[in-house]
C-alpha cells in the first residue's frame, strides 16, 4: 500500500527492539529506532539483527520501521554509512530518517528517505526543495504554526510528519552547537550534553539580575492532544511521539493515548484511513500525565504564548497532591483528595528550590511514611506525585493485545468442508478437508460447538469479527477437524499477508535538479563532508561553509538559535510594547546575558523573524580534537 496524506500514521519511538514491539502492540503504525551508529541518540544503539527482529514483528501488522540515520557524517564515515544502509535494506527496513545530504550522492539501495527534523524545515522553500530531491516524508520543525504547516502542505506532495508529544529541544533542530563548542560532543552527531537543561542567572543589558538559578532554556514538554484535528486539516499525516531515551511505560502510555484519539478521528472521518492493520486493546486507561513530562505546552502551533518554559526544573515533578499539614519523626501528612498507594514516588521543592524526590513505603490515610525522611520538608510545602505505583504496575505487565479482525465463512463441499478467512484489507485464504458427514443429533448444540471452535484464535494475530456458517444442515463435526481447518486457514492467511506487504518505494528526484533556495550556506547548513558539498553544488549553491563540527568557526557566533525568547517571557518584547500607552518606545531588543558558573552567553534578539540567538565561541581543547575515525560495519563478527 502506498501511503498518502489520507493515511494517518502514529509514529512511536523505540529505544530497542523490545520497546518497538510493544509500541506496535499498543497501536503504533510505525516506529523509529537507532542503528548501531549514526543516530541522533548515540546512547540508544541497536544491532541490525535486533532491528530485523523488530521489522518482522511490525510487518505482521503491515506497520513500518524507520531507522534514524540522522547525524552528519565526516568523510571518514561515508563508506561505513553506505555499508550500514545496505545492511538495513537487507533487513527489510522501510525507510531511513536522514539529515546529511551527502547520502543522496551515494550509491544506495532503493530505500525510502525521510528528511529528519535535524534538517531544520521551517520554511515553505526548504520544504519544497526537500520534496523535489527525493524525500517521501519530511519532519517539520516543532516551532511551526498551523498556518505555515498548511502553506507547506499546499506547496508539496510528500507526507508531512510532526512531533505531537514529548521533550522539546529549545533550539531549532540542527541549529544548536553549544554542546560541541564546550565538549566536542555534537548534537548533530547524537551526543548532545543538554546544557540547555542547566540552571542559569539572567541579567539585563545593565547587569541587573532578572532571575537567578532558573532553567531558562528548558522547555515544557510537547502535547498536541487538543490539536490533532487541526493538524490533520493543515496537512499533517504522520504524528510523531518523541522519546528514544524514554522508558517503556512512557512509550506504552503515550502510544495508547494517541492511538485512541486518532481512532476516534478515523471513525468520524471516512475520507481518512489507518496506515496499518489491527486494533489494540489495553489493560489500562492511558494517562500521559502519569509518565515522564515537564508539564505540557502546545508550543507555537497556535501562535506564540508566554508559558512554554519549564524554568523551575527540567525533571518530572508530576501531579500536585496538596500541602504538607504536619511533619512527624518518620512521616508527614498531606492534605489531598488523591488516592495514594504504597510505593508511590513523591517530590517537593526544597528551600534551595531544588526538586527532592522520595519513595513512600507506607500510606496510612493522609500520613506518608517515606523510605528516608527528608530533612527539608516543612509545613505548607506543596507535594507532588511523580510515580503512581498502581498505574506503573499495570504498565510493567503485558498491557496490550493487537488483533486483526477476520470474516470467517465455514461451508460444505461434496466430500467435506471448507473454511475461508478474510482480513479487513480484503486479503483471504481458503482451505478444505475431506470428512465424513454425519447429521447432528442436536442442531443448536452442533452449531454452537462449531462457532466456539472457529473462534479459538488464541495467540494468533487475529480475532473473529464475523462467522458465517453456510451448510445445508447441521452436521456433527469433530473438534479436531474444525481446529485443523482453522489452523491451516490462519497459516495460509499469514503467508498471504506476508506476500502482500510491499516496502514503500524510493521517491525519484525531480528532473531537472531542483535549485536550493539560497546560493550561499553558512556553518548553519551542517555540511561536514565532500558528498554533501557536491550535493549542494549540484543544486545551485555557490559558496558553502564548513559545518561547525569542522572547527573552522573560531570567533563568537550563534551557538543556539531558538524561537523561545526570554525578553518575551519576561514582558520585555518590543513588539508586544507597540501601541501600549506609556510603554511604546521604552522597550528595545537590547542584549541580555545568561550565566552558568564561568560561562556567560550573550543573548541577541532578531525581532523580525522572532528569534533569540545564544552567542558563544568554541573552546580551545575542542579545536585540538582530531577528526572521527573510520567506521565500518560487517554482516558478521569476524
Amino acid at each position: 500500500m502506498q501511503k498518502t496524506r489520507r493515511h494517518l500514521e502514529l509514529l512511536a519511538p523505540a529505544r530497542n527492539a523490545d520497546f518497538g514491539i510493544e509500541a506496535i502492540n499498543h497501536g503504533a503504525d510505525a516506529v523509529y529506532i537507532g542503528g548501531p551508529a549514526f543516530g541522533a541518540r548515540a546512547k540508544a544503539p541497536n544491532t541490525v539483527a535486533e532491528i530485523a527482529r523488530l521489522v518482522k514483528h511490525a510487518h505482521r501488522y503491515h506497520a513500518e520501521v524507520f531507522v534514524a540515520l540522522n547525524t552528519i557524517f565526516h568523510d571518514n564515515e561515508l563508506a561505513g554509512a553506505r555499508e550500514l544502509v545496505q545492511q538495513l535494506y537487507d533487513a527489510e527496513v522501510d525507510a531511513l530518517i536522514v539529515q546529511d545530504m551527502g547520502l543522496l550522492e551515494m550509491d544506495l539501495p532503493p530505500i525510502q528517505l525521510h528528511a529528519s527534523t535535524q534538517t531544520d524545515i521551517r520554511t515553505i522553500e526548504k520544504a519544497v526543495f526537500l520534496d523535489q530531491v527525493g524525500f517521501s516524508q519530511i519532519v517539520l520543525a516543532r516551532e511551526l504554526d498551523l498556518r505555515t504547516i498548511k502553506q507547506i502542505a499546499d506547496a508539496t506532495s510528500c507526507n508531512l510528519e510532526f512531533f505531537i508529544h514529548g521533550a522539546l529541544c529549545v533550539a531549532f533542530s540542527g541549529q544548536c552547537f553549544i554542546s560541541h563548542a564546550h565538549t566536542g560532543r555534537s548534537a548533530n552527531r547524537g551526543e548532545c550534553s543538554q546544557e540547555c537543561r542547566l540552571p542559569f542567572t539572567l541579567e539585563d543589558q545593565k547587569g541587573r539580575i532578572i532571575g537567578k538559578d532558573k532553567h531558562y532554556l528548558s522547555m515544557k514538554d510537547n502535547d498536541q492532544s487538543a490539536n490533532l484535528r487541526a493538524l490533520i486539516d493543515a496537512g499533517v499525516s504522520s504524528f510523531k511521539i518523541e522519546g528514544r531515551y524514554k522508558d517503556l511505560p512512557y512509550v506504552k502510555n503515550a502510544t495508547a493515548h494517541y492511538r485512541q484519539m486518532l481512532d476516534e478521528i478515523l471513525n468520524e472521518s471516512p475520507e481518512l484511513a489507518k496506515s496499518s492493520a489491527g486494533v489494540s486493546t489495553y489493560t489500562f486507561t492511558p494517562q500521559p500525565e502519569k509518565t515522564f513530562n515537564r508539564s505540557a505546552t502546545d508550543y507555537f502551533v497556535n501562535g506564540r504564548k508566554g508559558d512554554i518554559g519549564a524554568f523551575d526544573t527540567p525533571k518530572f515533578s508530576g501531579e500536585i497532591l496538596g500541602k504538607v499539614s504536619k511533619v512527624g519523626k518518620d512521616f508527614f501528612e498531606v492534605e489531598t483528595d488523591t488516592q495514594l498507594h504504597n510505593g508511590d514516588g513523591v517530590c517537593f521543592f526544597d528551600v534551595h528550590k531544588e526538586l527532592v524526590g522520595l519513595r513512600v513505603n507506607t500510606v496510612d490515610g493522609k500520613k506518608l511514611y517515606p523510605n528516608e525522611m527528608p530533612v527539608d520538608i516543612r509545613n505548607n510545602m506543596t507535594v507532588y506525585r511523580n510515580r503512581d505505583h498502581a498505574f506503573m504496575r499495570l504498565l510493567e505487565k503485558d498491557s496490550a493485545t493487537r488483533k486483526i479482525a477476520l470474516q470467517m465463512i465455514f461451508a460444505e463441499t461434496s466430500n467435506g468442508f471448507t473454511l475461508s478467512v478474510t482480513d479487513d484489507a480484503g486479503l483471504s485464504a481458503t482451505v478444505q478437508c475431506a470428512a465424513e458427514k454425519l447429521a447432528a443429533d442436536n442442531a443448536d448444540k452442533a452449531e454452537a460447538s462449531l462457532r466456539d471452535n472457529l473462534n479459538k484464535l488464541g495467540n494468533t494475530d487475529f480475532s473473529a469479527a464475523e462467522v458465517y456458517i453456510q451448510t445445508t444442515q447441521a452436521w456433527f463435526i469433530p473438534a479436531s477437524v474444525v481446529n485443523n481447518l482453522r489452523r491451516d486457514a490462519i497459516d495460509q492467511l499469514q503467508k498471504v499477508r506476508q506476500a502482500a506487504y510491499v516496502r514503500p518505494p524510493l521517491k525519484p528526484a525531480a528532473v531537472p535538479a531542483a535549485i536550493f533556495p539560497e546560493d550561499t550556506l553558512s556553518y548553519l547548513a551542517n555540511v561536514y563532508n565532500q558528498k554533501a558539498r557536491t550535493f549542494y553544488e549540484k543544486h545551485g549553491v555557490k559558496l558553502i561553509a564548513h559545518a561547525y563540527e569542522a572547527n573552522k568557526e573560531l570567533g563568537e557566533v550563534p551557538l543556539m538559535i531558538t524561537k523561545h525568547c526570554l525578553r518575551f517571557s519576561h514582558g520585555l518584547c518590543p513588539k508586544e510594547a507597540k501601541g501600549v500607552i506609556g510603554v511604546q518606545g521604552t522597550v528595545t531588543a537590547e542584549p541580555m546575558t545568561l550565566i552558568n558558573g564561568n560561562d556567560r552567553f550573550t543573548l541577541k534578539f532578531d525581532c523580525k523573524p522572532c528569534e533569540m540567538h545564544v552567542m558563544g565561541s568554541i573552546r580551545k581543547p575542542v579545536i585540538k580534537m582530531g577528526p572521527p575515525q573510520t567506521v565500518m560495519f560487517h554482516p558478521k563478527r569476524s
